[in-house]
């Protein structure tokens, strides 16, 4: 292929994965509305008991009036746990296909440019959202997280929609501070903590929400664990991606040694990578020695995370540095 028509692959690869994760934005909404709906229980119905056995589902209102309503579950219209779990199935085959797609269109821009695609904002765009999908993704095979879908393709579809409209710009060789194989080192345990970090934020955002419904004595949204199961996961999210980012900031500073002859300037980029990694350690140390398990951890979580977008969009886009190669 030519260098056109792999440029041109590449972007529509990036294009068909946006539309496809759109779909499958849709399909999580339609499960997560259906759950906020209703908390359902089988029970018998002898009212709705025929001639065929068929049963009743009783399905408890929680979002208004908190009224009773009998729905058939036997031979009728599919019920919202039904409609909400075909949703959430129908969701996370698109995120897979989405996922694939994405994929395609980092190694056809690799191919295109000749070199790993991680040489401007757009390429790292990308490529960061490949890997909030791949660490959802890599979770779910563990665990069942169908909950957490519309939490992870909003983020990404932002990522990708700000990569194609403002980030975009043709390949081309690497600036001279980037012709190292410490950019493959650094950057690959940078799009790892991406996705890890982003992943933490929607649970501990979540663990917030469910906490204030729990202190109101309600049940919250009906298919997202509790408070509780939301900040453990946060905490093993970012227990793995701390060490990494950890090894993402020391592999920066000796990348920096052998680039501009110094390990450390705060540059605003090392600054504010330095202030993530505090957060970050900051959020662990408290959790683990102090105890923190409510809610003042998971505010932590998030300003690690806010920390690491001011990072990631800021600093590359709008202040001059060492690190201003972003191509915009």
């Amino acid at each position: 292929m030519s260098a056109t028509q792999l440029a041109a692959a590449s972007n529509a690869a990036v294009y068909a994965s946006m539309v496809t994760l759109t779909f499958a934005m849709v399909a999580f909404a339609i499960s997560f509305a259906s759950g906020r709906r209703r908390v359902a229980v089988l029970a018998p119905a002898p009212q709705d008991i025929d001639s065929a056995g068929s049963t009743a589902l009783l399905i408890k209102s929680t979002v208004s009036t908190q009224s009773t309503v009998l729905t058939k579950s036997a031979g009728g219209t599919p019920t919202d746990d039904q409609t909400g779990r075909r949703s959430a199935n129908i969701g996370m085959s698109l995120t897979w296909l989405g996922f694939v797609l994405l994929l395609a269109g980092v190694v056809l821009r690799g191919v295109w440019a000749g070199r790993v695609p991680w040489g401007n904002m757009y390429e790292f765009s990308i490529t960061a959202a490949l890997g909030i999908l791949g660490v959802f993704l890599l979770v779910s095979l563990r665990r069942d997280v169908r909950w957490l879908g519309l939490f992870i393709v909003i983020p990404t579809l932002l990522t990708l929609g700000l990569a194609v409209t403002v980030l975009y710009t043709e390949a081309a060789q690497l600036v001279p501070a980037l012709k190292s194989y410490w950019l493959i080192i650094h950057v690959s345990a940078a799009i790892i903590c991406s996705g890890a970090f982003t992943l933490a934020a929607a649970t501990a955002g979540l663990a917030l929400v469910q906490s204030r419904a729990e202190r109101r004595g309600k049940s919250g949204l009906a298919r997202v664990p509790t408070a509780e199961k939301l900040r453990t996961l946060t905490y093993r999210v970012l227990a793995f991606a701390f060490p990494l980012w950890t090894f993402a900031v020391v592999a920066g500073a000796i990348w920096a040694e052998n680039a501009w002859g110094r390990y450390w300037g705060w540059d605003p980029k090392e600054t504010w990578a330095f202030i993530t990694w505090v957060i970050y350690a900051a959020y662990l140390h408290a959790r683990s020695t102090v105890g923190w398990r409510g809610d003042r951890a998971s505010w932590v979580a998030i300003a690690g995370w806010a920390a690491f977008i001011i990072n990631y969009f800021g600093v590359n886009i709008f202040i001059n540095s060492l690190h201003s190669y972003s191509g915009v």
